[in-house]
């Protein structure tokens, strides 16, 4: 059973997935919203199709001092549709702040073509939101 990270944009939303055995992030794809909820949905319901996915972590955006912005209430309403649609899967929020940053970090280090990092940093920024779930589930059995 793997693992689906969410980076819920605006515009654009970044998806990634774990490996069978939930060690590694990927990648998977951006969904290009155009506006409506909808297209992201039904591009879900194709991903977990394809997957088994037991949990989706969804990318929180706390403001840097920690408190609930405008964008945060948007998330929360995207994650109630979730939770409605999908309700055998587990919907978990990860706080997802400087992710966007280290994705822009990650693409000028591999010195990606400004025009194609408007299309992967929401991918980039979803691996990372995974990421940080697998090493706080990691750190959480380490410590028990």
């Amino acid at each position: 059973m793997r693992i689906l990270g969410i980076d819920y944009g605006d515009s654009r939303v970044g998806v990634a997935i774990t490996d069978e055995l939930n060690i590694t992030a990927q990648g998977l794809e951006t969904i290009n919203r155009n506006g409506s909820d909808k297209i992201v949905l039904r591009r879900l319901d194709e991903i977990l199709q394809k997957y088994e996915v037991e949990t989706i972590v969804v990318g929180k955006p706390l403001n840097m001092n920690g408190t609930i912005s405008k964008r945060v209430e948007i998330t929360e309403q995207f994650i109630h549709k979730l939770k409605c649609k999908y309700n055998k899967i587990k919907i978990e929020t990860m706080d997802e702040r400087l992710t966007t940053v280290e994705a822009h970090k990650t693409m000028n280090f591999l010195n990606i073509n400004k025009n194609k990092k408007k299309n992967i940093v929401d991918t980039i920024s979803a691996v990372y939101i995974l990421e940080t779930y697998l090493n706080k589930q990691k750190n959480t059995l380490q410590n028990n």
